[in-house]
């Protein structure tokens, strides 16, 4: 079933695409927060997104561009201010289609459907895993944090991405070498340590000075 977010801050329009959309078999979803877009999109990870140029605190040109600093999802904006140069800004800020409003519920639809299927016959998906602002993507190894973006070795990903997954757990030294041997050559404890390190040197540098913790005589916790 295909995810879909709808950044629409007109409740009315925004619960009228909902329940259409949901009636064609789609999981659907509409954003609440407009001060932190980011956050509702990383959580769902949608496979589209339907979005409005004019919203509360940041219009859809910005979310657009801070969407498109993480993945490469469809964006379909939606908007009444239907003039060639927000059509032009909307293409050129990572729109993939623009409709305008009014519009018949029909049209989009088709949209909709043709968009999954024009993207999704032909690529993967893209997904994430977010935690306290940090996004980690699991396609490229790549981590980011308000704005700045950083890659990581084979071992940092895997390390980082099993803690993310169980935050608020601690995960133990043994359970950690375990993962990385059963793809991995034979991984000591030391290099577990050096991995690990070099993980943490990486963070700081994007400002996140403790977001993996050690717990002596334990292992460590992204909490």
């Amino acid at each position: 079933m295909y995810r879909i977010l709808i950044v629409e801050d007109d409740l009315v329009i925004a619960m009228t695409m909902e329940k259409h959309i949901k009636g064609w078999g789609y999981d659907v979803e509409c954003v609440t927060d407009f001060e932190d877009v980011l956050s509702h999109f990383v959580t769902f990870d949608p496979q589209l997104v339907l979005l409005d140029i004019s919203l509360p605190f940041y219009n859809g040109y910005h979310w657009c561009s801070e969407i498109r600093k993480h993945s490469k999802v469809p964006i379909i904006f939606i908007s009444s201010a239907s003039d060639n140069m927000n059509i032009v800004m909307a293409m050129n800020m990572g729109g993939d289609d623009f409709i305008a409003k009014p519009f018949d519920l029909s049209v989009l639809t088709a949209k909709v459907q043709a968009m999954l299927r024009r993207t999704y016959d032909f690529a993967g998906q893209t997904h994430l895993l977010e935690h306290r602002g940090v996004i980690l993507n699991t396609d490229d190894a790549s981590i980011s944090y308000k704005g700045q973006r950083t890659d990581l070795t084979r071992n940092e990903y895997k390390i980082l991405k099993m803690l993310m997954e169980n935050s608020g757990k601690v995960i133990s030294r043994d359970s950690l070498m375990t993962m990385l041997w059963e793809t991995d050559s034979y991984v000591d404890d030391n290099t577990l340590t050096v991995n690990v390190t070099r993980l943490r040197r990486k963070l700081t540098t994007l400002g996140l000075e403790d977001f993996i913790t050690t717990k002596k005589g334990m292992g460590y916790e992204v909490k």
